[in-house]
């Protein structure tokens, strides 16, 4: 990556070996909030915050030292991946500049002990107990979005936005959103009443041992394609993806009663795994060599659960598999059956239980209250009543209490606003991608089509195509440009609402 000789060339290389010391302790990081998550007995977690927070420490100092500035001002490159990577070095010191390091540390530390208070809070149902923590939590964020908002010369929202997926603001999302809660309001009642015009789904009795679930979503992994030398499948609270791209951990959650919160939570968390085991390996522990954003990284746990794994076809081969970990009628596991348990379109209280049609809805709730908590329209005494009163408006229901409602997610709690557009942005992306990788791989004459082998329960086709046009591109190029060179156009809702119409509203 380092070009041979001069003076800008030595400076780029102190760069990149800087930068290879900061991925290391984010590693690190990564590795502990983990284990804070699957592993961690409730008496560590005073200790585990305050590791977050010299780690965090650490970062930010190489980040501020100010040889780092001079290194970036002196580098020179011409190739276009250490450019890349050089715009990236010079982005994310820019934001490191921006914030003082005691703000970097408060942070780490309220935000590792407010989510340590709503996992009990939202077991218990009480938003009044996690409430002073999160009032915390949210005044360090206003800090640090003011501060960083004033370095790089967006809103303070639109700073925070940038954390997780860089040149994408509220003025991009707000008119998206507004056209999906457009659509979603004639949409949903015809889905609803389409439904209801067709048999209902027959459910599958449980008991399913857990053992047996944990099992069968470890052989779907590896089925989709994740190697379990460099990964691991964990149990937590909330389903996630971390970890390293070389050590990735995904988690789950079982439920005896209903075997496909897991299996699904595993095959979404898998698109994640995947992404991070085919970025760069000659990029790695470098900017450029990561993930392109959230946005990004939502498309790809998206593109394989629900736009491959929900899939007639696919369902048609999981079936048997189904059958033969669980037992019961063989009836019940046909992918029309299937389809109708897994395809159902239900308004419910619940993000990560929501189906594709409703689940848009949820996030727009969330991106608009996290506006306003940020720009201090909405204090945090009233998120409660604001959260039931948005809900009632999108999707004319009513929570009953707070962990149905503004206690479910953990990414306020953890200190994570500006993420959560990320998660409609990569549904949508994914739906394009989709359409993208299924023309391409039909003009192919040695392949078989994409369908025709999730048929088969082979994934290996969209692995690959995902493989060259984004899993291998890194953070090489921006969000839309990413979506340019592999689709051919910037993110476009149309395709996602075509799906959506094809799925839920078939002619």
């Amino acid at each position: 990556m380092t070009p041979a000789g001069s003076a800008s060339a030595a400076a780029y290389a102190r760069a990149v070996a800087r930068f290879h010391r900061l991925a290391v302790l984010g590693e690190a990081a990564a590795m502990l909030g983990w284990d804070a998550a699957a592993m961690m007995p409730a008496g560590g977690a005073a200790a585990r915050g305050e590791q977050f927070a010299v780690l965090a420490g650490l970062g930010h100092g190489l980040l501020t030292d100010p040889a780092a500035a001079e290194d970036l001002a002196a580098s020179g490159v011409a190739e276009p991946w250490a450019a890349a990577n050089l715009a990236l070095m010079r982005h994310a010191h820019a934001r490191a500049m921006a914030l003082p390091a005691d703000l970097v540390e408060a942070q780490a530390r309220a935000n590792a002990a407010c989510e340590t208070v709503w996992r009990e809070a939202r077991r218990e149902a009480d938003f009044a107990r996690v409430r002073p923590l999160l009032e915390t939590v949210v005044r360090l964020a206003r800090e640090q979005a003011a501060a960083l908002a004033e370095a790089l010369g967006l809103s303070p929202y639109d700073a925070l936005m940038d954390g997780y997926q860089r040149g994408i603001g509220a003025a991009d999302v707000a008119p998206i959103f507004d056209r999906y809660e457009a659509f979603l309001a004639a949409a949903l009642p015809a889905a609803e009443a389409y439904q209801a015009s067709r048999p209902p789904p027959r459910p599958i009795p449980g008991p399913f041992p857990i053992a047996a679930q944990e099992a069968l979503c470890r052989r779907l992994a590896e089925r989709a394609g994740l190697d379990f030398a460099h990964a691991r499948l964990d149990r937590s609270a909330h389903p996630f993806c971390g970890g390293t791209p070389s050590d990735v951990r995904i988690t789950t959650r079982y439920d005896e009663a209903d075997f496909a919160k897991a299996v699904l939570a595993v095959l979404h968390e898998t698109g994640h795994a995947l992404y991070e085991r085919g970025l760069p390996l000659a990029h790695a522990r470098q900017p450029v060599g990561e993930a392109a954003g959230m946005a990004a990284h939502e498309s790809q746990s998206l593109i394989v659960e629900m736009q491959a794994c929900r899939t007639d076809a696919f369902l048609g081969w999981l079936g048997p598999e189904l059958h033969a970990a669980f037992g019961g009628a063989a009836e019940l596991y046909e992918p029309a059956n299937l389809a109708r348990l897994w395809r159902r379109v239900e308004r419910g209280f619940i993000r990560v239980d929501a189906d594709e049609l409703t689940y848009p809805a949820h996030v727009i709730l969330r991106f608009r209250l996290e506006q306003a908590l940020i720009g201090g329209d909405l204090a945090v005494a009233d998120l409660p009543g604001a959260w039931n009163d948005g809900m009632r408006a999108l999707l004319g229901i009513t929570p009953a209490d707070d962990a149905e409602g503004c206690l479910q997610d953990i990414h306020w709690y953890d200190g994570g606003f500006g993420y959560f557009p990320s998660y409609t942005l990569g549904a949508m992306a994914a739906a394009q991608l989709m359409a993208a990788a299924r023309r391409q791989t039909s003009k192919l004459d040695t392949a078989p089509g994409l369908d025709a082998a999730l048929g088969q329960g082979d994934l290996a086709p969209l692995r690959a195509w995902l493989g060259t046009h984004v899993h291998a591109q890194g953070s090489r190029l921006g969000f839309n440009e990413l979506m340019r060179a592999a689709t051919g156009k910037a993110l476009d809702v149309a395709d996602f609402e075509a799906h959506l119409r094809a799925r839920y509203l078939p002619s």
